[in-house]
């Protein structure tokens, strides 16, 4: 065989075991390993649109979601109405909350965004550069879910889907409660 055509049968070949790689993996909300799982969750606090201040430590006790987003950004767009759907199916005493942390945004059309399009969570906006540096987001949409006890449970790229979540929390709460 000519080193040509050993060259092209070893393309070949890598080409093939590519396809199979990504025509099997899995699509969706997934959960990816990360440095963040089973580590505590960095901090997350700054002023909410509303000129409130939050902090992810006054909700120990509670799952969280913590979503990264934009509103130039259109899966971001697109999950949108999937997390508002998500937050109004939780209870409000020990339903999981959710806190937007806006990623290369403007104030102003984060607040102008959830005005029309809702969302009743806190949302900060201003000065979350250094929040996404710490917990390591590289694109927008990125979601992590935190457990009550204050650990990254699990990290979700991409857009979101309500039942997706649904599935993803029951999940981490079954291996909560196995490790306990």
């Amino acid at each position: 065989m000519t080193p040509s055509k050993v060259a092209s049968l070893v393309i070949g070949i890598f080409t093939i075991l590519l396809v199979i790689v990504l025509a099997t993996r899995e699509s969706g909300v997934e959960r990816i390993r990360t440095h963040l799982v089973g580590e505590i969750a960095p901090p997350v606090s700054g002023m909410t649109i509303e000129g409130d201040f939050w902090s992810l430590d006054s909700e120990k006790g509670r799952w969280v979601l913590v979503n990264f987003f934009s509103t130039t950004c259109i899966p971001c767009l697109e999950e949108h109405p999937e997390l508002v759907s998500f937050s109004e199916s939780q209870n409000l005493d020990n339903g999981v909350r959710i806190v937007s942390v806006a990623f290369d945004d403007a104030a102003k059309s984060v607040a102008s965004f959830f005005e029309k399009n809702g969302g009743d969570w806190p949302v900060l906006a201003s000065d979350t550069a250094r929040v996404a540096v710490d917990w390591g987001v590289v694109a927008v949409p990125e979601s992590y879910l935190v457990s009550p006890a204050g650990f990254v449970s699990a990290k979700i790229v991409g857009g979101v889907k309500r039942a997706e979540i649904e599935n993803l929390l029951l999940r981490a709460k079954r291996k909560s409660d196995e490790e306990r």
